[in-house]
């Protein structure tokens, strides 16, 4: 049997820590715990500072710890972005007039990348970028059957944007002499982004054949694409031994995917890329963006095959009757002071279609105020909410607003 063991008496704090003191005794470096009483009083004063830190810590604005605070706290500008525009020749005059309506020689760095000089342009030296001669190209290989060899040319316009060595640069943005760019947003979209990482920032195309036969992660380049300042400083070095794997790639956009993947850098997904890759009228896709477009244009490719006519996203049907369509507005003036904008919109007759709820509709008035949308809230964007007014005079007015925090559509139905 085994013997009880006696019941010992129960130890005080102190007793029961000097006695695993002898049991287990500690390098004298070590913190010694303090006496019954100046222990308690350790703790509440410890219990204290912890309480006033906690309630500091609460009421104090939150400011995140990652890179992307530090890289954003000096906010992003157009005089930080340099835009390389691949043209050439032939097609530099016709489109010079393109670059010119987005283009302003006092806040966007912008050159204009071509094979050879042309004549001298109609338009003002300061209204269009500066042109630059694009290097040789011959040593390259391009094997790609029916495509046309200055894809190499420019592909390699990335490399030759960042050789001019411009200061305080943070994104070099890429496009075509046709490419349309508005700026102000494009700047806004960038800075959610750091720079000092790598990013390759764009978008695919709105056709599922072309992403089927390219890729659905390149960002194609009729619809821009922009690559970081520390990215871009990379790729430059390595981009004419990457090019000389690929002769047998058709375009540039697919070079430098293939060089950047190469890397291990993959696209960063932005929707305000557009590629356009659709025929026709697009009323449709503007007018609707980014809700479902109407189905107003055509496919880019012409033919039976199935995948030529799937976009990436979903359309609505647009009826061949006239007045089963939905009415159009178009926009008449803007006006803006320190409440905010003004819009009218008129609207268009087609055809004898004037019945139902809106037969007598004429115009609408939107009243809209500037968005300053910080950087946290474009990481989450949330659509804005309106109220319509009273119609009076055959006309409407709708202010644009911030929705309430649980606000729903469905509210209003």
């Amino acid at each position: 049997m085994y013997q009880r063991k006696k019941k010992q008496s129960k130890l005080s704090l102190s007793e029961t820590i000097g006695s695993l003191s002898k049991k287990f005794p500690m390098p004298s470096t070590f913190l010694r715990i303090p006496a019954p009483s100046r222990f308690t009083s350790f703790i509440l004063i410890l219990s204290l500072i912890l309480n006033l830190y906690l309630l500091l810590d609460f009421n104090l604005p939150y400011v995140p710890k990652s890179k992307l605070s530090r890289s954003t706290a000096f906010s992003t500008t157009r005089r930080h972005l340099v835009f390389a525009i691949a043209s050439s020749s032939l097609s530099w005059r016709p489109r010079e007039a393109y670059v010119r309506l987005w283009y302003s020689p006092n806040s966007t760095r912008a050159f204009a990348f071509l094979d050879r000089h042309v004549s001298e342009s109609s338009f003002s030296p300061g209204d269009i970028p500066p042109v630059v001669i694009s290097g040789d190209t011959s040593k390259f290989p391009y094997t790609f059957r029916g495509g046309l060899k200055s894809a190499i040319r420019v592909a390699r316009v990335v490399k030759e944007v960042v050789e001019r060595n411009e200061s305080d640069v943070r994104w070099f943005v890429f496009g075509d002499d046709d490419t349309v760019f508005f700026v102000d947003n494009l700047v806004k979209t960038l800075s959610k982004y750091d720079h000092d990482r790598w990013f390759y920032i764009g978008s695919n195309s709105e056709s599922y054949e072309q992403n089927v036969k390219y890729s659905f992660n390149m960002a194609f380049g009729g619809g821009g694409f922009a690559i970081s300042y520390s990215l871009a400083r990379v790729l430059a070095m390595v981009l004419d031994s990457c090019l000389m794997r690929y002769g047998h790639l058709y375009g540039s956009d697919s070079r430098i995917f293939s060089c950047l993947a190469e890397l291990g850098v993959g696209l960063t997904h932005e929707p305000g890329f557009h590629q356009v890759d659709m025929r026709g009228n697009l009323f449709g896709m503007l007018a609707a963006h980014p809700l479902s477009p109407l189905r107003t244009f055509k496919p880019w490719r012409r033919g039976a095959n199935i995948d030529s006519s799937h976009f990436m996203f979903n359309i609505r049907e647009y009826p061949k009757n006239p007045c089963k369509r939905p009415t159009i507005f178009f926009l008449q003036s803007v006006t803006s002071d320190k409440r905010g904008i003004l819009s009218d919109y008129t609207r268009h007759i087609d055809g004898n279609c004037l019945s139902g709820a809106t037969k007598n509709l004429k115009r609408i008035r939107v009243f809209s105020r500037k968005r300053y949308l910080d950087i946290e809230q474009m990481k989450a964007p949330r659509r804005r909410c309106c109220n319509v007014l009273p119609s009076f005079n055959e006309s409407v007015i709708i202010n644009i607003r911030q929705c309430g925090m649980d606000e729903l559509i469905a509210s209003y139905v």
